[in-house]
């Protein structure tokens, strides 16, 4: 532990900001998790196939039960369509797009803060680097032959430290992204399916009367 704190404290000023970044790229990543992986995952497919057979045999109101009883992507956008009160393909499809504009934002929204911190924490390691070599040059010229050896190693510690503190937070705010937006994407081409095969039950179905609440 006194070995990393000392690591830390050798990288100068710029650590602490490398540090605020890190800190704040980690809360971003743990309420984008929870939104998209721990509120919205659910078995899309079983769903999916659930709701529509529902439909397809008449029984709106248990698909509406179905769909209230998560407050997932996939059961809103199915929510949204079948409280519609409508039978016609082309008020069907108005609907589906009003609700994906209303469900697909929750999942992506601050997601471009992660890379955003990543190239932040990067330049501030670079911007560390500069600080560090400048420090050592400067030690070089002006301190006397006893300290010019102290000052160059401190120098160069804080280039290294804060170089390598950016990269380690930038690396996996980079990896956070990649991964949160793969679980996004799987999510929304879930409704955008959910959307097509749910519309094509209820016009298939002309005799059946949608229930609402």
């Amino acid at each position: 532990m006194n070995t990393v704190i000392e690591w830390y404290r050798n990288g100068g000023m710029v650590m602490n900001f490398i540090l605020a970044v890190a800190v704040i790229g980690l809360a971003v990543f743990l309420e984008r998790f929870y939104v998209i992986v721990v509120k919205s995952k659910i078995n899309g497919r079983a769903f999916i196939d659930r709701v529509v057979q529902l439909v397809r045999a008449g029984k709106i109101d248990d698909a509406i039960k179905l769909c209230a009883q998560s407050k997932a992507a996939l059961p809103d956008m199915g929510l949204l369509i079948l409280r519609s009160r409508t039978r016609d393909e082309g008020d069907l499809q108005n609907v589906a797009d009003a609700a994906a504009l209303s469900v697909i934002p929750r999942l992506t929204r601050r997601l471009q803060y992660l890379p955003m911190l990543a190239n932040v924490a990067t330049l501030l390691g670079l911007l560390g680097t500069i600080f560090g070599l400048r420090h050592a040059f400067s030690a070089v010229g002006s301190a006397s032959a006893a300290e010019r050896s102290a000052e160059l190693a401190s120098g160069i510690a804080v280039a290294l430290n804060a170089t390598g503190f950016g990269l380690m937070t930038a690396v996996p705010l980079s990896v956070a992204h990649a991964y949160l937006v793969s679980q996004a994407e799987t999510i929304i081409e879930q409704v955008d399916e959910f959307s097509v095969r749910l519309i094509n039950a209820l016009v298939d179905r002309p005799d059946v009367r949608l229930g609402h609440r």
